[in-house]
């Protein structure tokens, strides 16, 4: 075995020392216990010292909030019947190698095993409020639990598994599930909950989407859909959204809408703003032409707007001209 190497077990993390001399310092590879990293460190100078503390996150996106832990350490000398030394139980937030070190009054060299067993953990909250224990940990349980759930859901949609529903789009159709389309539409609920035709024949007409964007809206309805797909589809998904008030489809086009504004687009996205009543992406398209002065780049294409575009939205764009260019 490695030198350095920690074996680990549940919540027990074993390091045997096989060579240690006199005025030495050793430190642990990482292991990991919970969601940390950690070391533990010997060192000798008149007593045997023993730290250990979490492992620094190198990158600042991957920083993790300190632990607090509750935990025992044990000290075995192999090959002897000495007693083990046994640590008291300690509760302490551990940020670094100074927040927590047993000083024992040893004179242990050569070989011995340090024994750690954490007792619990729990993420520190900078407030002062009582950290949470990660033990059970909840959030890989939950993780596990939603990929095997939208494994089968992609199945149900991929293999047509006791679809019980077919939609007819602009150039095909494609097969679904009543209860998923009920329970993340009010519309589609509503059909399928009174005596409607689609509710009688099981058939919804959307001619208004080819089979690719129907597709893509399924994908999104059963917690499959691909960032490529719906970055591709998301205009045709708006309209989706809005018809059959999907709410979080809509929210979630309208961000995505307001990613690319560009001087190719602007226009466009700004009548399905107005469309749509988005207010958010409205205001975007209105501060793109008009307070980073994009409006020069669409000379050519503002007229023909102009000749389409509602009343009340061109009054809006007006009185945004008038606020930026007003006097100070």
């Amino acid at each position: 075995m490695a030198e350095g190497k920690v074996e680990t077990l549940s919540r027990l993390a074993q390091w045997r020392i096989d060579n240690f001399a006199a005025s030495t310092y050793k430190r642990s590879d990482p292991f990991k216990i919970g969601i940390w990293n950690w070391h533990l460190s010997i060192e000798k100078n008149r007593y045997l010292y023993i730290r250990l503390f979490p492992e620094p996150s190198r990158l600042s996106k991957e920083q993790l909030p300190p632990p607090f832990a509750r935990f025992m350490l044990r000290v075995t000398t192999t090959g002897t019947n000495r007693r083990p030394h046994i640590s008291p139980v300690y509760e302490r937030l551990l940020r670094t190698s100074d927040d927590f070190v047993w000083p024992i009054d040893s004179c242990l060299q050569g070989r011995f095993i340090i024994d750690v067993e954490f007792l619990d953990l729990k993420i520190y909250t900078p407030n002062g409020g009582e950290g949470k224990s990660i033990w059970p940990n909840d959030m890989i349980l939950q993780s596990l639990a939603t990929q095997s759930t939208l494994r089968c859901l992609s199945r149900m949609l991929d293999e047509s598994i006791h679809a019980d529903v077919t939609i007819n789009t602009a150039d095909g159709s494609v097969q679904a599930h009543k209860a998923i389309l009920s329970a993340t539409s009010p519309v589609f609920h509503s059909m399928f909950l009174h005596d409607l035709r689609e509710k009688e024949s099981s058939i919804i007409d959307i001619e208004d989407m080819s089979t690719e964007s129907c597709s893509a809206l399924l994908s999104y309805l059963y917690g499959t859909i691909k960032q490529e797909d719906f970055w591709k589809h998301r205009l045709a998904l708006l309209g989706a959204a809005n018809k059959y008030d999907i709410v979080d489809l809509k929210n979630a086009c309208e961000e995505s809408l307001l990613e690319d504004i560009n001087s190719g687009n602007v226009l466009e996205r700004l009548q399905e703003a107005w469309l749509y009543q988005l207010n958010k992406l409205k205001k975007g398209c209105l501060m793109y032409l008009f307070d980073f002065g994009k409006i020069y780049d669409v000379r050519e294409e503002i007229n023909n707007f102009f000749r389409q575009a509602d009343r009340d939205l061109m009054l809006e764009m007006f009185q945004e001209v008038l606020t930026v260019w007003k006097p100070a």
